[in-house]
């Protein structure tokens, strides 16, 4: 329809390689990273890139292109879903903010793995001690030893004798 174009008869597109160019930007920022390293990263990742690729997509006029190939390694290095790194920056949200928000996902990532890793290990065990009865007081003992906190002990014990950590 005619009418839902702006001023000037262009259609703003919802995707663009424009916010590719300032999301390449801003994650790049909120990690902390060197446009040297974000090139190595995607280089690392499979798509050969240089510092001044990098700085060409975040700065040039005109803007360097973006391929799919290098959106996709861009998403794969900033850990996002493609869709997201397509999707423009969030307004009202500072560089502080951006880095306190990724921390905490990092955070929460890395609690869920380990959560996992453990429920693992802790299976692990309890089947260990149904097929070797006789190991059970001797695997408590050294849950004690290598934590050296009896009641952290007594709760890995417990998830043990519970058969699991969740």
């Amino acid at each position: 329809m005619a009418g839902d174009r702006p001023e000037g008869g262009e259609v703003p597109l919802l995707y663009s390689e424009g916010n590719v160019a300032a999301r390449v930007a801003l994650e790049r920022e909120v990690r902390g990273w060197s446009t040297t390293e974000l090139a190595e990263r995607v280089t690392r990742a499979g798509v050969k890139m240089n510092q001044t690729a990098v700085w060409r997509i975040e700065n040039g006029t005109p803007r360097r292109r973006i391929n799919l190939d290098e959106a996709l390694a861009f998403a794969r290095v900033f850990e996002l879903p493609f869709e997201e790194l397509m999707s423009p920056p969030l307004e009202g949200l500072d560089i502080d903010s951006r880095r306190l928000v990724q921390e905490a996902v990092e955070a929460f990532y890395e609690a869920r793995d380990a959560r996992d890793r453990l429920h693992h290990a802790v299976v692990a065990i309890a089947d260990h001690i149904k097929a070797h009865p006789d190991s059970s007081r001797a695997i408590h003992e050294q849950c004690l030893r290598l934590m050296g906190d009896e009641r952290d002990a007594r709760t890995l014990t417990g998830d043990i004798e519970d058969g699991g950590h969740y």
